[in-house]
């Protein structure tokens, strides 16, 4: 299992504008025998971050 909202194209519990939909909102991290380095520091990950990066399609 992993974490994550997926919502079915057939699933009438939810409105139609959400269905065939799926999100994951995660880290990418490398693990050394040094250390960890997480790859995907600058991704934005809050509502607001995204929200504002989906702003910005054209």
């Amino acid at each position: 299992i992993e974490p994550g909202l997926y919502i079915p194209e057939d699933c009438d519990t939810v409105p139609e504008k959400f269905r065939g939909i799926g999100i994951r909102i995660e880290d990418d991290v490398l693990v050394t025998r040094d250390g960890y380095q997480v790859l995907s520091h600058a991704v934005p990950k809050t509502i607001a971050e995204i929200e504002a990066i989906m702003q910005q399609r054209t």
